[in-house]
């Protein structure tokens, strides 16, 4: 009992912090000698399983290859998993749609989609043609599991001993997941979607299916999509017809369409079909006595127009129609376009003969464009360099940062916001969280105009506006000029971090063409049905313009964009006689090189680079895009009307007076030229020729006298007088 007249005990925190402690470290002497014990016994357990020597050596190897193992397949999978999103759609869905384009003139420039109605089953093929794919495509498809291995060390082998690539090691069913899923960009994530989509196409499908769908939707030159169309297109004949000779030539299209079509090359068309036959000899499909009629009686194609498919455009095309005839009751169309042969021709021209001059110089292999006319028609579309090995479009898929052709968005919303081109602001070093833009060549700057900022593509100044007014009405105001990529408001924002499309360019720099007002861009100005019922007219169904940019902002960056071509980075873009707006773009590293440019009649948009994101030899926007740009402006300003710059050049009133333009607000130092000379009309140009050639033919006139009568005027004014009126309409 205790003591009642004992001293009470008093706890203090000191008191409760020892027992507190005190319990945990008996806590923790418990659970180590009780770990301790426990591990030993563990220790002795596995002792038993201790191997030494040459085993030792195996186990090791065998776990390291099991960690790597495990941590490359989560890696992997990882890469993979944003593929196996498109398996969730309806992929397999039987409502396809067959489409015949037209140009804006109403003639065929080619055909889309195929009908499954239609389609020739698989066991309904000729024999000598599936044994034909097989035999060079991929000999052992019946016998892999999506990837072929051995094949695949078989083609790294031959392509060693070539010292260059001379075998594919793909096989028929990760070809068919590439044109089901995914693009033809060369890389490695996409190689690894590739090989995942494949197995999982082996699975889902049999092997009949994947060969179907593959014969189905393969592309094999002339704008034909599919074994069956190309049967029809290259010897006009059904696929069920076509003999050993010919299986062999369409076999040989699958992996070069462009450079094997029988219609363009028809010698190397018939070279590589006699490789055909020779790997259907060696993989014991045939004998060599079964081929060789056909080796001494090639095939020949029926006569077909040479000229190129625009096939880029009719690609891009197609997928507006699919997105148009959700609600059509019918799936078979003909679509009228907006493509002008003429204008595809010279931009293909404009490119191309670019990208052979001087791709090899700058290490270029790539490029792309697209046209837009005043009113939003896509006049021309060139994706690549070359169809036939490559169908992704580049200009209309590809993302690509844009670099300082971004920068007029954002001077776009500093006019909106009040700015004016003559305003000057700092040119001086700025830092945002760190980080401080560089301008070209580390070049420093002052107190400078807004023009030359822009003109001079300063990178401090859009950077500092877009911190000064706010990112994210930058983002919400290109969106609205059409941009339709995603964009994100970080601090590099200004000098083109983001990606976008060459497409969404056009589109963006069409409102400065438009006054202000959205581009309307459009490719499909008609679609009916086989009966010829309209189910689509754009003129009476397509989306109105609207305004997204004030007329006095429009006004001032029409003006200082007509600059850049003047005495900016976009020289080599200049027109003749036309006036000229635009913005020059380098990435970094120089990876990619733009210019998007317009006059009052058409905006386009150029890009050069490469497919794999290889850095060029020091290529800027100033460079091959604004040659390629100017190349094809001249052509396609060619006896048109020429329109003016919104807001810049003057109008003809009808009481024959001018319009008023903006001031151009320019600051003393800077050297603006917002005046052109105004093109003679046709007419006008037309009778000055008669009227030279006429003067050129006329004999001498006779010596005059000192003395004359009054007479009917001759020469000259009587040749003027029998010449056509002058066309006065303002050009």
């Amino acid at each position: 009992m205790r003591d009642p007249f004992a001293p009470k005990r008093k706890w203090s925190l000191s008191h409760l912090l020892m027992g507190f402690d005190s319990s945990v470290d008996d806590a923790m002497y418990r659970f180590k000698a009780g770990g301790g014990e426990w591990w030993e016994s563990l220790t002795i357990f596995f002792r038993r399983f201790r191997v030494t020597g040459f085993k030792k050596g195996v186990v090791e190897l065998s776990c390291e290859a099991l960690t790597l193992g495990v941590a490359g397949s989560l890696l992997m999978l990882a890469l993979a998993k944003p593929a196996f999103d498109e398996t969730e759609k309806n992929w397999r869905e039987q409502r396809e749609y067959s489409v015949t384009f037209l140009d804006r003139f109403g003639n065929e420039i080619g055909r889309r989609g195929i009908l499954h109605s239609d389609a020739v089953p698989i066991d309904d093929l000729p024999d000598h043609f599936v044994k034909a794919v097989l035999a060079t495509e991929d000999r052992r498809f019946f016998e892999h599991i999506g990837i072929d291995f051995l094949g695949l060390v078989r083609a790294m082998v031959e392509n060693a001993r070539a010292s260059r690539v001379v075998q594919g090691g793909s096989t028929i069913t990760q070809q068919l997941a590439k044109n089901l899923f995914l693009t033809n960009e060369r890389t490695l994530s996409r190689k690894i979607k590739e090989a995942f989509l494949s197995l999982w196409l082996e699975y889902n499908l049999s092997k009949k299916e994947i060969l179907k769908l593959y014969l189905d939707r393969a592309y094999m030159g002339g704008g034909a999509f599919g074994a069956a169309a190309a049967a029809e297109f290259y010897f006009n004949k059904s696929i069920r017809d076509v003999n050993l000779a010919e299986a062999s030539m369409m076999a040989g299209l699958y992996k070069a369409p462009a450079k094997y079509a029988p219609h363009i090359n028809l010698p190397a068309a018939r070279a590589r079909a006699n490789e055909v036959l020779t790997n259907m000899v060696q993989a014991d499909f045939m004998t060599e006595g079964q081929v060789i009629q056909a080796r001494r009686q090639p095939a020949t194609a029926v006569e077909r127009d040479k000229k190129d498919s625009p096939d880029f455009f009719v690609d891009y095309a197609f997928e507006k129609v699919k997105d148009l005839a959700a609600t059509f009751p019918t799936n078979t169309f003909i679509a009228k376009t907006t493509l002008d042969p003429s204008l595809q021709t010279a931009a293909d021209d404009a490119v191309l003969s670019h990208i052979r001059q001087y791709g090899e110089e700058y290490n270029a292999d790539q490029a792309a464009m697209v046209v837009i006319e005043n009113g939003g028609a896509v006049r021309a579309i060139v994706g690549g360099t070359d169809y036939g090995q490559n169908q992704f479009n580049k200009a209309t898929r590809a993302q690509r940062q844009p670099g300082s052709t971004f920068k007029p968005f954002v001077y776009a919303y500093a006019m909106e916001r009040g700015m004016r081109p003559n305003q000057v602001v700092s040119g001086g070093a700025i830092t945002i969280r760190g980080w401080t833009p560089k301008n070209y060549n580390n070049r420093s700057f002052g107190r400078i105009s807004l023009t030359t900022a822009l003109v001079k593509s300063i990178n401090t100044v859009p950077v500092r506006i877009a911190a000064q007014l706010g990112r994210g009405p930058i983002v919400e105001l290109a969106q609205k000029m059409g941009v339709d990529s995603p964009l994100t408001a970080e601090p590099a924002m200004p000098l083109g971090t983001n990606e976008m499309t060459v497409m969404d360019q056009a589109t963006g720099y069409g409102v400065f063409m438009s006054g202000g007002m959205t581009t309307n861009r459009h490719t499909i100005t008609q679609v009916t049905d086989k009966a010829g019922q309209l189910l689509y007219d754009f003129r009476r169904d397509g989306t109105k313009p609207v305004r997204v940019l004030s007329e006095d902002a429009t006004g001032k960056m029409n003006l200082m964009l007509s600059q850049v071509p003047e005495w900016g980075t976009g020289r080599r873009a200049k027109l003749d006689g036309i006036k000229t707006a635009g913005k020059t773009g380098t990435t970094q590293a120089y990876r990619d090189a733009w210019f998007v440019g317009y006059t009052g009649n058409y905006t386009a948009a150029v890009w050069f680079g490469n497919d794999n994101y290889t850095p060029t030899k020091r290529l800027t926007g100033g460079r091959l895009p604004a040659m390629t740009w100017k190349k094809f402006m001249t052509y396609a300003h060619a006896d048109v009307e020429l329109k003016p710059l919104p807001f810049v050049e003057p109008e003809k009133r009808k009481d024959g007076g001018e319009t008023p333009v903006a001031s151009s607000d320019a600051p003393a130092d800077v050297p603006v030229n917002i005046a052109r000379q105004k093109p003679l009309s046709l007419a006008m140009s037309r009778m000055l020729g008669e009227l030279e050639q006429q003067l050129l033919a006329a004999s001498p006139l006779p010596e005059a006298p000192l003395r004359t009568t009054s007479a009917a005027p001759v020469g000259p004014s009587k040749i003027a007088a029998s010449a056509e009126p002058a066309d006065t309409t303002q050009q």
